[in-house]
């Protein structure tokens, strides 16, 4: 079954290289990002685990938790987390579920209900457990992005889109193309340009049904 936005996130039990969590309460009453990756010691994987790392101080400034998952066992992650400590500088402070038997990685739809991992498997056979979901306090599904093997992912604009959620889930706007923090937002067509006054003060009406303004 797809997972869609804004439906519950799959709940579930699983062990990581910092133990066995449960996922619901492992996320709690924070915002969160699940990122997946085909397999451990695999060359564009461990520059993003690198990048995670590196960012930590800034998924902390925006209250919200990073784990991992890989359809590698607890003892081979820990084993790759020096390596990648090694290639960014920084600790991997975060979890990385060990999903060898593919649970996670099919609650979430990466991989096909009959998916399984052959002997002498390599990071194709599970290729497209090669995504990012973010989840919400309220364990909604967010926003999820896929890539393939072959393209790193830009953790910048994962940063840029939590947000761009983060301040539309507060302040009950919407963002435009390429919006960061600080710029115009935009107000939504169903509020009244009465109550659009009332609420963000001034606004500019580019056109009847696209209005910018600052946040207060």
């Amino acid at each position: 079954m797809s997972l869609r936005i804004n439906a519950v996130v799959p709940d579930f039990e699983a062990e990581t290289s910092q133990g066995p969590i449960h996922f619901h309460d492992w996320i709690g009453d924070s915002w969160a990002i699940l990122f997946s990756h085909p397999k451990d010691f695999t060359p564009v994987c461990t520059t993003e685990f690198g990048a995670v790392a590196t960012l930590s101080p800034e998924w902390e400034k925006r209250g919200t938790k990073v784990i991992g998952v890989s359809v590698d066992g607890v003892e081979d992650h820990k084993r790759w987390a020096s390596d990648i400590e090694k290639v960014c500088g920084n600790k991997v402070g975060f979890p990385i579920i060990a999903d060898e038997g593919l649970k996670v990685s099919k609650l979430f739809d990466m991989l096909p209900e009959d998916a399984y991992l052959p002997d002498g498997r390599t990071p194709a056979d599970s290729a497209t457990v090669r995504s990012v979901f973010i989840i919400g306090p309220d364990k909604q599904l967010k926003l999820s992005m896929t890539y393939p093997m072959t393209v790193g992912r830009n953790f910048a604009e994962i940063l840029r889109a939590l947000d761009a959620l983060q301040a539309t889930a507060k302040h009950g706007v919407a963002t435009p193309a390429d919006w960061t923090v600080g710029q115009d937002v935009i107000i939504p067509p169903s509020v009244s340009d009465e109550d659009a006054k009332q609420k963000f003060g001034e606004f500019d009406a580019v056109l009847p049904y696209l209005r910018k303004t600052k946040l207060r």
